[in-house]
């Protein structure tokens, strides 16, 4: 099974939006497209990110099927509030050639059960047995998979390939500790833009699944690189993954809160990307306050970064 999609830096796409606020999907594979033309390894669809929760079945497929037809690796996230939607979601990526999937708890109904996830992640595994598949363990989504439940799942599915976590150092520390060195084949993804460091340094996570990194590809990936060198014991890499990392910290910050996508949105116009001006509600929107630090964040970031990047040496090598 071809685990590759997982091994390297994996944006997770917004939902670019019309003038009726209806999903571009014509935008969506420009920027799929473009991101694998900047070095990523495949792109996530529907995740956070992607609002997932506010689109229709229909909707989410049709980006999924628009982005596999143009040749981007897809990673499918299933995100439902019933297992039926979700097994859904997973049998139409075994048909259209996703890459991976992305196995999003239950929530809301019994969200707090052991044995409803399990049969809701046994759903979705047997529903697509030839695309490898990751669970994503979130606070938001209200459920923690432990070691015991995953092992369990593994046992009866080949196709489950992997962890991503989105919570911070001890809970990527206990993913580390727990189930990824339990089984050398199971592979550890970052899942929030603040941990990327800690997360392949201290966790050995062999990819990240990033939103910053839609709206700063090459920083991401270099940060990415840096962060792997430092693994292996590059000090250089390691103080250089560091300042990055301290430099990224505001705008990565926006990846841990409820406002994700508007923040992420607003870069991306900032950016000179107009297609993700709006939301798919009109509702959702910034603050004046929130917007005018978003934007400062922003041009301090690029101005730090376009002066930090002179220095050579392991950026250089690394960029």
């Amino acid at each position: 099974m071809n685990k590759d999609v997982f091994l390297g830096t994996i944006p997770a796409l917004l939902t670019p939006c019309t003038e009726d606020r209806q999903p571009d999907f014509d935008a969506l594979v420009r920027k799929g497209t473009e991101m694998m033309d900047a070095g990523m390894s495949g792109v996530v669809y529907c995740g956070s990110c992607g609002d997932w929760p506010l689109l229709t079945d229909e909707q989410r497929m049709e980006g999924v099927e628009r982005l596999t037809k143009a040749g981007v690796p897809v990673v499918v996230g299933t995100g439902a509030i019933n297992s039926k939607s979700a097994v859904d979601h997973a049998a139409h990526a075994q048909k259209v050639g996703a890459a991976g999937l992305m196995v999003i708890p239950r929530v809301l109904s019994r969200g707090l059960s052991v044995a409803a996830q399990k049969n809701h992640f046994k759903a979705i595994l047997d529903a697509a047995p030839d695309v490898p598949a990751i669970i994503y363990n979130s606070p938001y989504y209200g459920y923690t998979t432990k070691a015991d439940l995953f092992f369990a799942l593994r046992a009866e599915h080949k196709n489950l390939v992997g962890f991503k976590e989105f919570g911070g150092k001890s809970d990527l520390s206990y993913a580390a500790e727990h189930i990824t060195n339990q089984d050398d084949d199971v592979l550890l993804m970052v899942g929030v833009d603040t941990e990327v460091y800690h997360g392949i340094v201290k966790c050995g996570a062999v990819g990240t699944i990033t939103g910053i990194g839609t709206i700063y590809p090459k920083e991401t990936l270099l940060l990415t690189a840096l962060s792997k060198k430092a693994a292996q014991g590059d000090p250089e890499a390691d103080q250089r993954a560091r300042e990055l990392t301290e430099a990224f910290s505001v705008l990565a910050k926006f990846d841990e809160g409820v406002d994700l996508v508007l923040y992420f949105k607003h870069l991306m116009v900032l950016k000179g990307h107009d297609e993700y001006r709006l939301n798919i509600y009109e509702t959702d929107a910034l603050s004046p306050s929130q917007a005018t630090f978003c934007e400062k964040q922003f041009h301090q970031f690029n101005t730090w970064f376009a002066n930090w990047s002179k220095q050579g040496g392991v950026i250089a090598e690394c960029m």
